[in-house]
């Protein structure tokens, strides 16, 4: 049984079950080999910032004592010990479904190597790739001869070497050398037979080459384990409005790389002695989360492992363009017309960057807003921006500097930007700006026309590729008119503190938003009083506010059909003996990332829909500037239910929701067809058609 407050399960415990789904997909023989190893790097990915930010958290709400079991609903001692049993529980099935991948990677004639099993044309191979690549790239750190173990760097491996000589015993020494992935690949091919594939990790080379390393020295043993440290990444910005945020961002950077230990993984099999001399040098203890694991460590890497070595891939489908937005056309005179909504992925992203194109390029066009919070590294949202800065348009970029793990590109975007032209504004102290959001003015036979996007996910053309996400196009005077009242505010924050308050259409975090939803879920109930029919559709990512999940609970006790759609964390209960109505919730981890939040109150003409960028969280309602966005359109409201439809049919890669978070997959009913949603909407939306 989970750690549950007395009406939530705590969120800590329900992202922990979430991310036992992505395990569950690296091991479903269902999923080609390759995906599997990638669902195991996502695994491990996730696991390493979960432990960053909200194992970091709950380290610092420990001594908090009294205040911080108050903010939780539960003790964090009884938290965290509840993670370290869940996550050791994670690593045994890991292990296991490693095992697994690797023995099905064997029957394909795809063999992983270690440093034993080189034949000797490998072992000439592996010498000569040290020697021409990694040998100057790796500086061995001798930890007995110097005062103070320098920091291990988070997100980095290291290679913990036992060093010894036969005929002195008394000689056995200790060090530690970085592999250095962030310069060289992980992944090898090896020289290999016909009809086979071999691949060697980069720590596995060095280990072969350790007596290069170390034998000049009057070693002749040798050994190596892997060791990693994960650490507290959070920023703690001050909440003086006065203090410069670019220092405090700074000082946040400088301050993570030194954070706090909130993890040490390492090889089951390392030297016992080296992990006593290890544990004491770097000062760990118990409560740092040791855990023990396999041979390989850093598994995020296997997100990439090599797919050319695979010849039974089947393609991913092809992003297309939307019908009505295929070029060459003028996007602005389309929109003009009629709203048109992009469904990412299935929909390319390109239409988004054509229409900033467009507009860069328009001379009607005179200015251009836009909120960036995650941007693809070569971004062709910021080369379209700056070439509207080059065509004399007066551009605004509002930068979010904190994007968690993105604060250092955002800031090289920032100057780059100013260089440019662009007028960049920095949002808010204390308030992420995580709505995703555009309008663009032109100026037109004395007439001014305006067009605008609002989007659920980042304006990035990579993630784009893979995130299920919503853009809605429109030159809706409405909703146009309340997101220049964001703009208006995230530039002037100080004097235009009501612009936000003065929106008629849009709910808007921090001031609005909950308290709309939390009245689409009354209006709901008192539906399902008068013994009507009554429905609440929620997509999110994830659900933990319990203002909401209250009102949700009144809504099922009233009667009201709510179907949930939750990527990650769903702290809901989804029984109790008081509802009439059970929450029907699931969740679908698929080949791409569900990260759209959609809303539907109500069936037939009483109807509403909604898209937005924030998730049910505190930190979404209270501490983010957001948008969510209603849907007029009749024609895109029913695109989006159809969808949803389709979604709340999953009977392949979803898993049902229950109290317990047992992640049991949907079992499709006897004589049922199979319903894949990622392939059932693909196929929905390439047989749409569309008329003027």
């Amino acid at each position: 049984m989970p750690v549950t407050s007395k009406q939530t399960i705590i969120r800590d415990i329900s992202w922990l079950a979430f991310n036992a789904r992505v395990l569950q997909e690296a091991r479903d023989t269902r999923n080609h080999i390759q995906d599997r190893i990638r669902f195991l790097g996502i695994f491990s990915n996730n696991l390493d910032e979960f432990f960053r930010v909200r194992v970091a958290a709950l380290n610092k709400m420990v001594s908090l004592g009294k205040e911080a079991k108050m903010h939780l609903e539960a003790n964090p001692d009884k938290i965290l010990k509840k993670i370290h049993q869940t996550v050791m529980a994670h690593q045994q099935e890991f292990d296991a479904t490693l095992s697994d991948i690797i023995g099905e990677l064997g029957r394909k004639q795809i063999f992983i190597k270690d440093e034993t099993q080189l034949s000797e044309e490998q072992k000439a191979f592996v010498g000569k790739i040290f020697d021409a690549k990694v040998r100057t790239e790796t500086i061995p750190l001798m930890i007995e001869s110097i005062p103070h173990v320098p920091l291990l760097k988070d997100k980095s491996i290291y290679l913990a070497c036992v060093l010894g000589n036969s005929h002195s015993p008394t000689a056995r020494r200790y060090a530690l050398i970085e592999i250095p992935t962030r310069i060289l690949p992980r992944f090898v091919i090896m020289p290999s037979a016909e009809g086979t594939t071999d691949i060697i990790l980069l720590e596995d080379i060095i280990r072969f080459n350790l007596k290069g390393i170390f034998g000049p020295f009057g070693y002749d043993t040798f050994s190596g384990y892997i060791i990693k440290v994960t650490r507290d990444a959070e920023l703690d910005l001050d909440n003086d409005v006065n203090n410069n945020i670019l220092e405090e961002l700074a000082k946040g950077l400088k301050n993570r790389k030194k954070g706090r230990a909130t993890r040490f993984v390492y090889d089951r099999n390392i030297d016992a002695n080296l992990l006593k001399y290890l544990t004491k040098r770097l000062g760990l203890t118990k409560k740092d989360n040791m855990i023990p694991g396999g041979r390989i460590h850093n598994f995020k890497d296997f997100i990439d492992f090599p797919q050319s070595i695979f010849n039974d891939i089947r393609p991913r489908q092809q992003a297309f363009v939307h019908p009505m937005l295929k070029q060459p056309c003028r996007i602005m005179d389309i929109i003009e017309k009629r709203d048109v909504m992009l469904h990412l992925p299935y929909h390319s992203f390109d239409s988004v960057i054509d229409l900033l194109r467009e507009a860069a390029i328009d001379p009607a066009v005179q200015s251009i807003k836009i909120t960036c919070y995650r941007l693809a590294k070569n971004s062709k949202v910021i080369n379209a921006l700056i070439n509207a800065v080059r065509n004399g348009k007066s551009v605004t970029a509002v930068l979010e500097l904190r994007a968690r793990f993105d604060e250092e590109a955002n800031l090289k975007w920032k100057a780059y930007l100013e260089e440019e032209g662009v007028n960049v504004v920095l949002g808010i102290n204390n308030m992420k700006v995580h709505a995703k959001i555009c309008v663009i003015k032109k100026r037109e036979a004395n007439q001014t026309k305006q067009y605008a996007f609002v989007s659920t996910g980042n304006l990035n053309e990579n993630t784009a590729a893979y995130y299920g996400d919503h853009c809605l196009f429109t030159t809706n005077k409405t909703i146009i008119g309340d997101l220049n009242r964001v703009f208006e505010y995230l530039e002037n924050p100080l004097t235009k503190a009501a612009s936000l308050a003065n929106c008629k259409t849009l709910p808007v975090s921090p001031l609005t938003m909950r308290r709309f939803f939390l009245n689409q879920l009354t209006q709901q109930i008192r539906v399902a009083r008068r013994k009507k029919p009554a429905l609440a559709i929620i997509k999110l990512n994830s659900l933990v506010d319990n203002i909401l999940i209250e009102k949700m609970y009144a809504a099922a006790r009233a009667g009201v059909d709510i179907k949930m759609i939750v990527r990650g964390i769903c702290g809901a209960q989804t029984k109790q003996k008081s509802f009439k109505n059970h929450l029907n919730g699931l969740s679908i981890i698929d080949g791409y990332l569900e990260h759209a939040r959609v809303f539907v109150f109500g069936e037939d003409k009483t109807r509403k829909v909604f898209i937005s960028s924030a998730d049910w969280m505190v930190r979404n309602l209270d501490h983010r500037i957001e948008v969510a966005c209603p849907i007029f359109d009749k024609d895109i409201q029913q695109e989006l239910i159809d969808i949803m439809n389709i979604q709340l049919s999953e009977n392949v890669k979803g898993r049902i929701f229950d109290n317990e978070q047992t992640n049991h997959y949907i079992v499709p009913a006897e004589g049922a067809p199979s319903v894949r949603s990622q392939e059932a909407t693909y196929l929905y939306l390439k047989g749409k058609t569309y008329t003027d």
